[in-house]
């Protein structure tokens, strides 16, 4: 009997995915956990293995497509199964006049689902709460990535891990959204759709849910002259998307000022090879990456995250920072754990290897997540500032511009000196302007006088 292998959840918050390559043709005989399918999430590629065995009759997915998890991307039958369109048929007899107008394989996921109860036995729970929860959800700004808290009933709503996931971090209750999938599930359309309604209703302008107005219709761009279309790479969408909900969610405040690293320098050239040597490369990042794991701790509400929805802030006892990476891509951001409990050389390595994976494409999607501060360093393309943007849900980030030599009045004289500026966005509503000034100070003394990272921290 035909079986379906389909697309399994890939990770946190990921309801889709890039097919990169398909590992496998209509013919081949697959074994249980034998990668079948190379999917490009977010901001990583992933193998997906198959959870059946036989022999593949029907491949439903393209390279170069997007795939929805849950979709079914393969059909595998127990033997040389010539007839693929035997897992789309009715469960009944008539095989040879079920095999040619069962070809297509958009009706494929639709009968394992319609199974289950008809649309009216799911309607009473999503219909009933909304006149009781109307107030709480005008409350709650559109928040990503900070869960809000689950209802008592939320259990008995029909529908998938991911769309809960999405309800929860845009501040929706996932018991008053109406579901238009079969048997009355509710998709991420919906949670979308309602978000939409209520954002309207309230503030009487409609946003998506990142919180960003609705684009304007795009003029014919063709009337002046050649054009050409391309589609967003999935890491460009996800960096669009993010970047565009922070910026629109998060009130942004960028302190600038420049450290002299005239000695910090000296330091890096002297034990270089050292570091080389071992596999690593030292850079001024990894360096300062040290001093910033000291100076949270020093300043533990840049190691914070605003929970709006439930006007708290979480205060977060580790120190994880992520370090954004140019790649063909995109920007991506791999992230360096407990980086308080590393040397230099530690931190050198680790940052020198997650760059290679980034831009390999090996990074995994445990390396991407988990971070509460981020640096991004421009200085070796160019540009003397910057204004970068909080990497949400952290509140800060840390921007590096190129080294410059500039005179600096010392001792009744002016002397050249190689100075680094830098620039420090936060989140306004959780760190005061001033807390912002004092966070730079602390890290621009340390690099200059790394003896009080001993004496303070």
């Amino acid at each position: 009997m035909p079986k379906e292998f389909k697309l399994p959840e890939l990770g946190e918050n990921i309801s889709s995915g890039n097919v990169s390559k398909v590992l496998v043709r209509v013919g081949d005989t697959i074994s249980v956990d034998q990668p079948v399918l190379e999917m490009e999430t977010d901001k990583a590629v992933i193998e997906v293995p198959s959870s059946v065995a036989g022999t593949v009759t029907a491949v439903n997915v393209q390279e170069g497509k997007s795939v929805n998890v849950g979709a079914v991307i393969l059909v595998v039958g127990d033997g040389d199964g010539k007839a693929a369109a035997a897992a789309s048929a009715p469960p009944t007899p008539a095989p040879t006049v079920a095999v040619k107008p069962a070809a297509p394989p958009a009706p494929k996921p639709v009968p394992p689902v319609q199974t289950a109860p008809p649309a009216p036995a799911a309607a009473p729970t999503t219909a009933e709460p909304v006149a009781v929860v109307a107030a709480p959800a005008a409350e709650a700004p559109l928040r990503a990535e900070l869960p809000h808290p689950p209802r008592a009933n939320a259990g008995a709503v029909p529908a998938a891990p991911s769309v809960r996931r999405l309800a929860r971090e845009i501040g929706v209750d996932i018991t008053q959204v109406g579901g238009t999938g079969p048997g009355g599930r509710i998709t991420m359309d919906d949670v979308k759709a309602f978000a939409r309604q209520v954002n309207t209703d309230v503030r009487g302008v409609t946003v998506h849910q990142a919180g960003v107005a609705v684009q304007e219709a795009l003029p014919d761009f063709s009337r002046w002259g050649e054009i050409e279309h391309r589609a967003m790479t999935s890491v460009r969408r996800r960096t669009a998307e993010h970047m565009a909900y922070s910026w629109s969610t998060i009130p942004h405040v960028t302190q600038f000022d420049k450290v002299d690293i005239t000695e910090l320098e000296r330091l890096r050239k002297k034990h270089m090879q050292r570091v080389e040597r071992m596999g690593g490369k030292l850079t001024v990042t990894g360096m300062i990456l040290k001093v910033i794991a000291a100076a949270l701790k020093q300043f533990p509400q840049f190691n914070a995250s605003l929970d709006a929805p439930n006007n708290e802030i979480i205060y977060k006892k580790y120190y994880n920072i992520g370090v954004a990476v140019d790649t063909d891509r995109g920007l991506l951001v791999p992230v360096l754990h407990n980086v308080d409990q590393k040397n230099i050389i530690q931190l050198s390595i680790e940052l020198t290897q997650a760059a290679e994976r980034a831009r390999n494409r090996k990074t995994t999607l445990d390396e991407m997540q988990g971070g509460t501060f981020t640096v991004t360093n421009l200085g070796g393309i160019g540009g003397t500032a910057f204004t970068p943007i909080v990497n949400a849900p952290e509140v800060a980030i840390l921007g590096i511009s190129r080294t410059q030599i500039e005179p600096v009045f010392i001792d009744g004289k002016f002397e050249p000196r190689t100075v680094l500026p830098l620039a420090l966005s936060y989140d306004h509503r959780v760190i005061d302007g001033a807390d912002g000034a004092r966070f730079l100070r602390w890290i621009i003394e340390v690099i200059e006088q790394p003896f009080l990272l001993f004496l303070e921290a």
